[in-house]
C-alpha cells in the first residue's frame, strides 16, 4: 500500500477555553483552499453554536472515526478532520484508518448563530487535550465557535506552530472518491423516531457483523423500527459490521431521528453485501456514517470511479465544471448541465471525476453533491488504480478485439477473455467477474473493451483499431 507523508501545520493547538459570557471553542485550521485561492490558515466562522453539547458530541464522533481502525486494529491511525465552509453550513469530515468508514457532521444554518459562514476547505486540529475537554462539556452556557485563526491584525507569525506529519495511504484518498460515488446510488430506506433509534442502535451486536448463517447482516423496516434479518429481502438494508456504528453512541441522547440509506434490493436479488449510510438527525445538525460492504473491505477498491476515469471526455468536462462550482452546499446537476451545455449524464460523469481529487462530496440527506476542495490530485488517484492502469496497457498493446456487442481481450498470460454487453452491462469470463459480478466495478478486461469502443484518438493510435470497428 503506497503511503505518503502529509504535513499539516497550525498556528497553535485547538482549545476549549473559558471566555467572557461563556466558553469558546477555537478550532485552528491548516493550509486550505478558498474562493480567493490557497490560504495558510483560512477562517470560516466566528459565532455561536445553538446546541453546544450536541456539536461537541458530533465533533467527537467524527474525531473518533478519524483515529479508528475497525480492521487490523493493531495499526495506528490518526488524521485530522476536514472542514468545509459552504456559506450556510459547516461540514466536518473524516475517514477511518482502515478506509471502510466515512463520517460527516453537517452543522446546518439552524445550528449556527451570530456569524457569517465562509467558503473553503482545510484540516482542523483535534488534539487529545481538546477531545478530553469536549467530552467534559456540560451545562447550557453559550459556546462561541471560531473556525480559523484570530483576526490577522492581532495575530503574528512569531507564535508557536504545531505541525503534524500524518502517514496518508493512497487508498484513503481513493476512498473519499469512491464513498461519494457509492452514496449517490442510495435512497432513503427507513426513518426511525428517536426512541426507536436509540433502542435499535444500543441493541446492535458487537461481533463480526455477520448473521448466524455466516452471511451479511441485513435490516428491514418493521413498524416504527428495524428488524435484523440474514436475507436480502426486498426493501432490506445491509448493515456490514454493526460495531462500526459505535461512534453514533456519542450523540444518541440528542437524537431526534435515525435515517437509513442504501441501494435498492429487489426480491430474490443478490445476497452480496452492500454499503449503507446511517444518519442521526440532531438539533440543527446531522451526523452520518457511511459503511463499506465489509469490515475488511475499504472503499478504495469499489471501482465506482473507473468508468469516469477511463474517458478523456470526462477529463475535459470536469475542467469545465470546475470553473462553475462556487462552494455550493447543493450542486444542482440540472443547473450545471444548463450552464455548461453538457448532458446530465456527462455532468454526472464529470462530477465523479472531480470527486477523485476531492472536489465534490455527496450528501445523502439532500440527495445532492456539494463542493469542497481537498488537496488531492486526480492524476495521482488514477496512477494508483491498478485496474485502470492494466486496462490502458491492454488497449495500448492491441490486446482488444471488438465484434459488435462482444469483445475479446488477450491477457498478459495469453488467456483470452470474452466480454459481452448485456443490457448495457459488460460481463466477462474472467475470475474477477465470476467473484464480484460487477459489485466492485468493471474488471480490467471490460474496462479495456469500454475504452476501445470509445476510441479516443490516443487509444486508436496505441491499439491500431480501425475507427469503424466501434
Amino acid at each position: 500500500m503506497t503511503r505518503s507523508l502529509q504535513a499539516v501545520a497550525y498556528r497553535r493547538p485547538s482549545v476549549l477555553e473559558s471566555a467572557a459570557g461563556g466558553r469558546r471553542l477555537a478550532l485552528e485550521t491548516s493550509a486550505g483552499l478558498t474562493p480567493v485561492g490557497a490560504e495558510a490558515h483560512p477562517r470560516f466562522f466566528a459565532g455561536f453554536l445553538t446546541a453546544p453539547q450536541v456539536a461537541a458530541a458530533g465533533l467527537l464522533a467524527v474525531a473518533d472515526v478519524a483515529v479508528a481502525r475497525y480492521y487490523q486494529r493493531q495499526l495506528p491511525a490518526s488524521l485530522d478532520p476536514v472542514v468545509t465552509g459552504n456559506g450556510d453550513r459547516l461540514r466536518f469530515e473524516s475517514f477511518s484508518g482502515c478506509g471502510g468508514v466515512y463520517a460527516r457532521l453537517d452543522v446546518l444554518e439552524g445550528g449556527l448563530d451570530g456569524g457569517a459562514v465562509g467558503h473553503g476547505t482545510t484540516n482542523v486540529d483535534v488534539n487529545n487535550p481538546l477531545r478530553d475537554a469536549l467530552s467534559r462539556l456540560g451545562g447550557d452556557d453559550p459556546l462561541h465557535l471560531r473556525v480559523g485563526p484570530e483576526e490577522l491584525a492581532v495575530t503574528t507569525l512569531d507564535g508557536p506552530v504545531v505541525e503534524k506529519k500524518v502517514p496518508l495511504p493512497d487508498r484513503w484518498l481513493r476512498g473519499f472518491a469512491e464513498a461519494q460515488v457509492v452514496a449517490a446510488g442510495f435512497d432513503l430506506r427507513a426513518e426511525l423516531p428517536a426512541a426507536e433509534a436509540v433502542r435499535f442502535l444500543r441493541a446492535l451486536p458487537r461481533g463480526s457483523g455477520r448473521g448466524g448463517s455466516g452471511g451479511p447482516l441485513w435490516v428491514v423496516p418493521a413498524g416504527r423500527g428495524l428488524r435484523p434479518t440474514t436475507r436480502a429481502v426486498s426493501g432490506a438494508v445491509c448493515l456490514p459490521g454493526p460495531e462500526r456504528l459505535v461512534a453514533l453512541q456519542r450523540v444518541l441522547r440528542h437524537a431526534t431521528a435515525l435515517r437509513v440509506y442504501g441501494p435498492a434490493i429487489a426480491a430474490g436479488g443478490s445476497v452480496a453485501a452492500t454499503a449503507s449510510a446511517w444518519e442521526v438527525v440532531l438539533p440543527g445538525m446531522r451526523l452520518t456514517l457511511t459503511l463499506s460492504p465489509d469490515v475488511s473491505r475499504g472503499f478504495s477498491g469499489e471501482g465506482g470511479v473507473l468508468e469516469a476515469l477511463a474517458t478523456d471526455e470526462a477529463v475535459a468536462d470536469a475542467e469545465l465544471l470546475s470553473v462553475l462550482l462556487a462552494w455550493e452546499p447543493r450542486v444542482d446537476v440540472a443547473d450545471l448541465a444548463a450552464a455548461s451545455g453538457l448532458t446530465v449524464e456527462r455532468v454526472r460523469a464529470a462530477l465523479v471525476r472531480l470527486g477523485t481529487s476531492g472536489r465534490v462530496g455527496y450528501d445523502t440527506a439532500e440527495a445532492a453533491y456539494f463542493h469542497r476542495e481537498l488537496p488531492y490530485d486526480a492524476a495521482r488517484v488514477e496512477r494508483h488504480n491498478p485496474r485502470l492502469r492494466s486496462a490502458r496497457a491492454l488497449v495500448a498493446a492491441g490486446a482488444v478485439a471488438l465484434d459488435g456487442a462482444t469483445g475479446t481481450v488477450t491477457a498478459e498470460d495469453g488467456h483470452i477473455h470474452r466480454v459481452r454487453d448485456e443490457a448495457g452491462v459488460l460481463t466477462c469470463s474472467c475470475l474477477w467477474w465470476a467473484k464480484y459480478r460487477g459489485g466492485r466495478g468493471p474488471c480490467k478486461h471490460a474496462l479495456a473493451v469500454r475504452m476501445a469502443r470509445r476510441g479516443t484518438a490516443a487509444e486508436l493510435i496505441g491499439t491500431g483499431i480501425d475507427g469503424g470497428a466501434r
